[in-house]
């Protein structure tokens, strides 16, 4: 899919990047199980380029992201082809190219898949200063117990995958952390999972959901990269 920006190698992996590389701040967006050149992925990189940030979408899967109507490769088989802990060391490699380009923070955003990746970045303040997470997919009460980073996180009404019920549990635990680390969890109305990024853009009603999620990343993300 084409897009404002670019791909090049960052970190050993090939990576869809926009922005100008002279901006301050960079963002590491890691992508659903669809991979870095799924629908709007790079639209809303460009998004968040255009609002000064230098934005960085790995193809975490090595040119293997899921194919839904691959009847061969059911989700859990490609899973366990693509763990998330590989997804967690290959995202510590694209940051550190990214320090050795000089900027002075480092945000990330997880979506579905990512999530699982992001919440492991954000366990250590080595890494990144600021975590999104986006309709998580797997992450654990213990993984929230253990974030360490100023974390916001947008959940859908509608997600089997990660159930407002279960948001619910990851803001109590953040809630009791409040002296300890910025939180922000919000369950959006009549939307379901992967909402931020796998919507029509002839459904009116789904590209406004997807951009008042934006909006709210964009504001997380400009508090806390300064």
């Amino acid at each position: 899919m084409a897009g404002a920006g670019c791909v090049e190698l960052l970190g050993g992996l090939n990576t869809y990047v926009s922005g100008s590389p002279t901006s301050i701040f960079a963002i590491l967006f890691v992508s659903t199980i669809y991979g870095y050149d799924a629908p709007n992925i790079r639209l809303v990189a460009d998004k968040f380029a255009a609002a000064g940030f230098y934005v960085a979408v790995p193809d975490f899967f090595y040119g293997d992201p899921f194919v839904s109507e691959d009847i061969n490769g059911p989700e859990q088989v490609w899973i366990k082809k693509h763990e998330e802990d590989k997804g967690v060391e290959d995202a510590k490699s694209v940051i550190e190219a990214l320090k050795s380009k000089g900027f002075a923070a480092i945000g990330a955003a997880g979506f579905c898949w990512g999530g699982k990746v992001v919440a492991g970045l954000a366990k250590s303040k080595a890494y990144i200063e600021v975590a999104e997470l986006l309709h998580p997919t797997r992450v654990t009460l213990d993984d929230i117990k253990e974030v360490n980073v100023p974390i916001e996180i947008l959940g859908a009404e509608y997600d089997d995958l990660a159930p407002p019920a279960l948001l619910k549990q990851y803001q109590e635990i953040l809630a009791a952390r409040a002296h300890e680390v910025d939180s922000y969890v919000e369950i959006f109305p009549n939307v379901a999972h992967g909402w931020t990024l796998r919507y029509n853009l002839d459904d009116e009603a789904a590209v406004n959901s997807a951009n008042e999620a934006h909006k709210k990343m964009l504001e997380w993300f400009f508090k806390y990269l300064k």
